[in-house]
């Protein structure tokens, strides 16, 4: 029955944006311990607390995701097809856009790369911390 209407709720969303997101958003939230929140008006999928990806574009067939400068590079350099780098600032940090209607194993292997990001970030300051208190 959940999910049943969790399915009900992902077509309702990506009815609301004209752009089927929902094997984005599932792909996101199959990530260990992520789960969907909003900021300003958007999905975004968050573990720990801090945002991995957003469908901050979502109207226009594109999900964020939160990468490193390099990782950006490369999933460009590699598929210019399918990512680029977010307007303004926050793409010279990073972020980059996808195609949601990309395949699922090209989707799937850029929210995992965003998601360890962040995991990664989460851990290194964990240690910074553990250093610190020592």
């Amino acid at each position: 029955m959940i999910a049943v209407m969790e399915d009900a709720m992902a077509k309702h969303a990506a009815k609301d944006v004209g752009v089927d997101v929902s094997a984005y958003r599932r792909l996101a939230l199959e990530m260990p311990g992520a789960v969907e929140g909003s900021h300003m008006g958007a999905a975004d999928f968050r573990v720990g607390g801090r945002i991995f990806a957003t469908l901050a574009y979502g109207a226009k067939g594109l999900g964020t995701l939160k990468l490193s400068v390099e990782q950006q590079t490369m999933f460009i350099e590699e598929a210019p097809e399918y990512f680029s780098a977010a307007p303004g600032g926050w793409g010279r940090m990073g972020m980059t856009l996808v195609r949601v209607d990309a395949p699922e194993e090209v989707l799937k292997g850029a929210l995992s790369t965003a998601f360890q990001q962040v995991v990664s970030k989460q851990a290194g300051k964990k240690k910074s911390a553990a250093k610190k208190k020592a």
